[in-house]
């Protein structure tokens, strides 16, 4: 149901990402550091601006607005992730899961390491 989406917002958020990959790289967002502060601040700023009056950024002449989307979604997809992201907040109980699991790893290697060194 694709066609739900608003064409014109669409655009603009593509725009948006357009200018975003040319002047850094593409899918650079995915690799920002500390990308929950960042892009909730900037969502934050072009808000601002646009309530403030401002339509348009000044850099990129795009709407505020559909950075603002942009952001929104960049945040999204960070919360979101199944990957190791720079800017993902990690789950504690599944770090304290991947621990254990290490743990358990390193003395089934162990195990078999002693198996074999006394065939």
């Amino acid at each position: 149901m694709y066609g739900l989406l608003p064409p014109r917002a669409l655009r603009a958020t593509v725009d948006v990402l357009t200018f975003g990959a040319q002047k850094y790289e593409i899918d650079n967002w995915k690799f920002v550091e500390d990308s929950e502060r960042r892009y909730f601040d900037a969502a934050q700023r072009h808000l601002w601006a646009w309530k403030e009056g401002e339509s348009t950024d000044r850099e990129s002449g795009l709407h505020h607005l559909a950075h603002a989307i942009c952001c929104l979604m960049f945040l999204y997809e960070h919360d979101r992730a199944d990957w190791p992201m720079p800017g993902k907040r990690e789950d504690p109980e599944q770090v304290r899961v991947d621990e254990i699991k290490d743990i358990c790893y390193e003395g089934i290697q162990y195990t078999g390491n002693l198996v074999d060194k006394y065939k």
